[in-house]
């Protein structure tokens, strides 16, 4: 994958767009020294990439995030820190956008700053969510959150699972939906998450498979 210097995840609740954009970010490290991760998620204060602040840290990845985050109040602050994503051009930067529409808004007030960077926006799809569970609805999600975001998507991320219990065959089964959702919106799907422990075997059904880890106790060294 090329890389861009700055790089958006956002999806509706429950994509698990916030995994993989730390997932990325380790994969980042590896080829960079100075990457950073932003959560701009101000709308949901009880899984934030915070969680992972001490993983990010001891991979000397920097991470910017609301003071109130992980606290009981939930107050929509965007980090003032989140300036030196695009001021400082020699790091690789990471944004978590929040869930929705409304999560997107935080993103909107950097339209200028964004626009005359390297980014690349990913849409993190789940077909196992309630609501996107259709490419239509899938598709209608993604419409309003670039609206609200000020983005338009560069590609789209294949996050369909169900947690723990996720198995190959639940992987198998979301390709052809990734692939709707693709055509109708000539994205390319550039990655298909799995867990790392699944990727063996899958190779021959996706040709961009993109290992994660779900649990912080696994990250205990930077991914191959």
């Amino acid at each position: 994958m090329n890389y861009s210097r700055i790089t958006i995840f956002a999806g509706h609740y429950g994509s698990g767009k916030t995994n993989i954009a730390v997932n990325y970010a380790l994969l980042l490290r590896q080829s960079h020294k100075k990457v950073m991760i932003a959560d701009l998620d101000i709308v949901n204060p009880y899984f934030r990439t915070k969680d992972s602040e001490q993983t990010l840290r001891k991979f000397g990845i920097k991470l910017i995030s609301s003071d109130y985050a992980n606290s009981n109040l939930d107050v929509p602050a965007v980090p003032g820190e989140i300036n030196a994503i695009f001021d400082d051009l020699e790091s690789y930067a990471v944004i978590d956008v929040g869930g929705d529409d409304r999560g997107a808004c935080a993103l909107g007030r950097y339209f200028e700053k964004l626009h005359t960077n390297d980014v690349a926006a990913f849409f993190v799809i789940n077909m196992y969510r309630p609501l996107s569970r259709e490419a239509g609805a899938t598709i209608e999600i993604m419409r309003e959150i670039e609206f609200a975001g000020r983005i338009k998507f560069t590609g789209i991320i294949n996050n369909s699972n169900l947690g723990i219990d996720t198995t190959a065959s639940d992987i198998i089964n979301s390709l052809p939906y990734a692939e709707e959702v693709s055509q109708k919106t000539q994205l390319p799907v550039v990655m298909t998450s799995v867990k790392r422990n699944l990727a063996v075997g899958l190779e021959t059904y996706s040709n961009n498979l993109f290992p994660i880890d779900l649990e912080e106790y696994q990250w205990q060294k930077l991914p191959n």
